[in-house]
């Protein structure tokens, strides 16, 4: 358990970035010393994604956090048909160097869960924004968005706090 506290401070503590893949967005020329952030997707200071389309949003982390994070053995995801609070956790991603919550940047019902995920977690590793997806989400609040961090307000957090 203190094992787990430590990993989990120590995830959080590190703070993570984003990676491109072609068809979200192109990527913004917002990659100095971490990985690459999108455009079109917006972020929480834990380290998640969102992408809101239509009725749905899809959550997962971000490249930054991977790559801090490192390779990723396992995760613990919820079951559908549940809901999550903003700021709340929803689940763990356990990796080869710590353990971290991951927290909703949004609230909203449960409508989807990725299921590869629990059979191949480095999925999370290799394609964050795309394959790594984690839950979709139809959104309670959607005003909610506006409190998150667009492309460029991200990068900033993520250099200052790796700084």
């Amino acid at each position: 358990m203190a094992l787990r506290l430590w990993a989990s401070s120590t995830a959080n503590a590190l703070r993570i970035s984003v990676a491109s893949t072609a068809h979200l967005s192109p990527p913004s020329s917002l990659s100095r010393c971490f990985s690459t952030v999108l455009d079109g997707l917006k972020y929480a200071t834990s380290h998640e994604w969102v992408k809101h389309e239509g009725s749905v949003a899809t959550i997962g982390i971000t490249d930054h956090a991977q790559d801090h994070l490192g390779e990723v053995v396992f995760v613990d995801l919820p079951e559908p048909d549940g809901s999550v609070g903003q700021g709340k956790s929803f689940g763990a991603v356990e990796s080869v160097k710590a353990t971290s919550d991951i927290n909703s940047p949004i609230s909203g019902e449960i409508v989807e869960v990725n299921t590869q995920l629990s059979e191949t977690p480095g999925l999370i590793n290799k394609s964050p924004y795309e394959e790594g997806w984690m839950i979709k989400v139809k959104p309670s609040n959607p005003s909610e968005l506006e409190s998150l961090l667009g492309p460029k307000e991200y990068t900033k957090f993520c250099e200052e706090e790796d700084h």
